[in-house]
């Protein structure tokens, strides 16, 4: 990797706006600068003081582009930890590309996705997964997902595994030791201190793994999707919950042809509902599409609201069905979580709500027999009666404890790969211990358990790696 080039890139999202802010890091970076700012109090820019900001104007060839603010960050102690220069022009998008074309010609390089944060992984100043976490903090769109990308990019992930890996490497030193001393037949690591150490690793290695459940629906988003019959009041729901008009209502029953989509955040937890079209047997070829695309949606969902019109359930023949039609549900997805809405509280009679609900209740009893549980709830989804309580259904549905607590929490899918193979790995060293195997088989096993360590916080990187990693950063970044 070549790092002697002095790159550059604007780093403010590009369009038109107040301001732009285009950013130089390199060596040269300041002496580029120097060259095309001219000062309004006359200063040497090359001379300035690290951290300090300074007003005046970006000119070359006697032609003024702009008036400009440019901060300096001398290397190490810069982003980058090389010296850094930010030029906050006007937002105009033709003085961007003017400014940013007159410095490629005085000798910087267009910067690459996510270049600035590889040379600030590659100097020291952030370990890998730090780095990954600033990516994951620019793409946070909820209180959540923000909390757990500024915890990482602190380093609270990061530290855990390497406080862990450099007490497994100590015993790892040891063990290896004792290969230089196999005829002598003696042990310089403590076996039983030894186990202690692999049973905490397991107990946290677990702990991660087990966080990325809720990491991964947090980062992305729980996706949600809204099924039942034609004109059951989807779209209603919907828009509802969303409170706007998203999805088109009308009493034509198969006016959701194709599925509907938008996010919802409640209570810093990302939600992505889709509106389907309603389930039934019909010979429109362009509704049975939207049906086919029903049910894809639904194998990706990770909740299912399976909603009915509370006015179709006034006799106890439809009530039968309606149980039957949950009960095939439930069968046919049963990873999935399910809630079952009677829609149309408001013109529901006493009567007909109590039978309902009677229905309801015999059979949940039944399936508490077999361990199962089933979520109802009586809306108005036109009315907006009931909604705060479908939300905290919802909600009830992820487990924010650990976020609650601060606790670590793993969201990235790279990180969860290098853990399970670590613990596969201790577990290894654990079964070699109580079997009794020779140093030099699991010494093996430590090192790689360590190798899968390292992965996580950058201690072993490739090309191809962080190549990976960083083209998903934006440029400028």
């Amino acid at each position: 990797m070549i790092l002697q080039e002095t790159i550059v890139a604007l780093a403010t999202p590009s369009g038109a706006g107040a301001i732009a802010v285009i950013r130089l890091s390199g060596k040269d970076a300041i002496s580029i600068a120097s060259g095309v700012f001219q000062s309004v109090s006359g200063k040497d820019l090359s001379k300035q003081k690290t951290h300090t900001i300074h007003l005046g104007h970006i000119v070359d060839a006697g032609k003024t582009y702009d008036q400009v603010l440019v901060s300096i960050f001398k290397g190490p102690n810069s982003y980058t930890g090389e010296n850094v220069v930010e030029i906050s022009c006007h937002g105009s998008t033709f003085i961007q590309q003017q400014i940013i074309q007159l410095l490629l010609r005085k000798g910087a390089k267009m910067a690459q996705a996510g270049e600035f944060t590889l040379r600030a992984f590659l100097n020291g100043k952030l370990d890998l997964s730090q780095a990954e976490a600033v990516a994951d903090l620019i793409a946070s769109d909820n209180e959540a997902s923000h909390q757990i990308a500024m915890q990482q990019m602190r380093g609270g992930f990061s530290n855990e595994i390497a406080k862990l890996r450099e007490e497994l490497l100590n015993f790892a030193s040891l063990i290896e030791l004792e290969l230089d001393f196999s005829e002598e037949d003696v042990e310089f690591a403590d076996r039983t201190a030894f186990y202690d150490l692999l049973n905490r690793i397991e107990f946290v290695l677990k702990r991660l793994i087990d966080s990325f459940a809720v990491g991964n629906v947090i980062k992305n988003g729980i996706p949600v999707a809204i099924v039942g019959e034609p004109n059951v009041g989807k779209s209603t729901l919907l828009n509802a919950l969303l409170n706007e008009e998203r999805a088109i209502v009308s009493d034509i029953a198969g006016t959701t042809r194709d599925t509907i989509e938008d996010e919802l955040v409640i209570n810093g937890i990302g939600f992505r509902f889709i509106d389907t079209a309603g389930i039934r047997d019909t010979e429109d070829h362009v509704e049975s599409i939207g049906i086919k695309k029903t049910f894809e949606k639904i194998e990706q969902a990770q909740v299912v609201l399976y909603l009915v019109d509370g006015l179709q359930l006034t006799v106890d023949k439809q009530l039968d069905n309606f149980i039957t039609e949950i009960g095939k549900i439930q069968n046919q997805y049963p990873q999935k979580s399910l809630i079952v809405i009677i829609n149309k509280r408001d013109l529901l009679s006493e009567e007909t709500f109590t039978a309902i609900n009677t229905r309801i209740d015999n059979y949940k009893a039944e399936l508490s027999t077999v361990n199962r549980k089933l979520f109802t709830l009586f809306i108005s989804a036109k009315q907006n009666i009931g909604i705060e309580e479908l939300k905290n259904t919802l909600l009830s549905f992820v487990n924010t404890g650990a976020l609650r607590n601060n606790e670590t929490i793993v969201t990235n899918t790279r990180h969860y790969d290098s853990l399970l193979k670590a613990l596969e790995e201790i577990q290894k060293v654990k079964w070699g211990l109580d079997a009794g195997i020779s140093s030099d088989l699991m010494a093996i096993d430590i090192r790689s358990a360590l190798h899968y360590f390292g992965e996580i916080t950058g201690e072993v990187t490739n090309d191809e790696l962080l190549g990976n990693i960083f083209a998903n950063f934006c440029i400028g970044k």
